[in-house]
């Protein structure tokens, strides 16, 4: 894993949740970590990783929500990812 998607799972895990994390940086270090992303039209992803599965929206402006990092964070959380073990 390189030093950029490092840096994308501390974003994900900070506290407090960070707002300026862009989408295409998370979905690049879920594919570095073994995800499978396929997209399902109408701006929706569904992210398939470690037995889990969760359907996210692409987001018009390039940073995600702080419900949905919120969301991505549970379910990386879920999947046994821990930025510190990742690292």
């Amino acid at each position: 894993m390189n030093h950029h998607h490092k840096k994308v799972l501390e974003a994900l895990f900070a506290h407090p949740i960070s707002a300026n994390i862009d989408f295409k940086d998370v979905e690049s270090a879920l594919v570095e970590l073994g995800a499978v992303i396929e997209d399902k039209g109408a701006n929706k992803v569904s992210v398939s990783l470690a037995g889990r599965n969760i359907l996210l929206h692409r987001p018009h402006q390039h940073a995600l929500p702080r419900d949905e990092v919120s969301q991505i964070r549970g379910f990386l959380v879920d999947c046994g990812i821990d930025p510190a073990v990742a690292a």
